[in-house]
């Protein structure tokens, strides 16, 4: 199957994409990478009018930092992160995240803004950004906007994008030399999708904690106080973690397959002795 017909623009700036934007009344998709939107567009599962390619705006690809935040333009891809051509202030986060999504030849050409755009809870970075809490920046012709990655994603392969916007850039935290990381995924073969992503960051000497479940059939779970540990983060929050506690909270979020919130419980637990390791 091939796309249906479509018209394609390559704006020269930002301004001139966010007003084609603005023009096309919502029938526009934009393509950057194109990892995502080009098997969707291949399938029709979305027939846009208009293709807005915005692959050569050089605003859009900046990667710098910014008092204590890394803030990467949306066109930064995760072959850029992978390979060091970034500033790395998650102490290896990202990095490492980066150098696991999919295949070499996807991660030379998807982008960060992309795969945020188009909110697939089993893309890495949906989960990754919630955990470390980034948060995005949202423009439009009318103006920019800023909110949590958590709260940008607002189910499956739904974002709050309104119409005539795009992402701008993401905005991540330091991680202080203090926190611990862990991050775990499982895929039936490597490269593909995963269906059952856990990320733990956990600051034992503040007593905090961002706990993300993600590769749900909705928005990733993110939880910030120690539920899953017992009611405490300490240093023993490795011991602390309750697999029953996990368990409960996947069922509360719809999740009935016994199996599958197994499988989310397990990896979720990986991630955690990863953390602590």
């Amino acid at each position: 199957m091939k796309p249906a017909p479509f018209a394609y623009e390559r704006p020269r700036d930002l301004d001139a994409a966010l007003s084609m934007l603005a023009a096309s009344g919502g029938s526009a998709k934009i393509i950057a990478g194109g990892q995502s939107l080009g098997p969707m567009l291949n399938l029709r599962l979305v027939q846009p009018e208009l293709i807005v390619d915005i692959s050569g705006l050089a605003e859009l690809k900046r990667a710098e930092v910014s008092g204590d935040e890394l803030v990467l333009g949306a066109l930064v891809t995760h072959a850029d992160i992978e390979d060091g051509r970034t500033a790395d202030v998650t102490r290896g986060a990202m990095r490492a995240v980066a150098a696991n999504i999919a295949y070499r030849a996807v991660r030379n050409r998807g982008t960060i803004g992309g795969s945020l755009s188009h909110a697939d809870p089993a893309a890495d970075w949906i989960s990754a950004l919630a955990a470390l809490g980034a948060r995005v920046t949202l423009r439009s012709l009318a103006g920019a906007r800023s909110m949590a990655v958590e709260a940008f994603v607002v189910g499956a392969l739904e974002s709050a994008l309104h119409a005539g916007e795009i992402v701008e850039a993401v905005h991540v935290p330091a991680r202080s030399a203090t926190t611990h990381w862990g991050y775990a995924k499982s895929c039936r073969k490597t490269g593909e999708f995963a269906h059952a992503i856990g990320a733990v960051l956990v600051d034992p000497a503040a007593a905090s904690v961002r706990v993300v479940i993600g590769a749900i059939d909705t928005a990733p779970i993110v939880v910030t106080n120690a539920e899953l540990f017992g009611g405490r983060i300490a240093a023993d929050y490795k011991q602390r973690f309750d697999v029953r506690a996990a368990d409960a909270l996947l069922a509360s979020a719809g999740i009935d397959d016994a199996a599958q919130r197994h499988i989310h419980v397990s990896v979720l637990k990986r991630a955690v002795l990863e953390a602590a390791a």
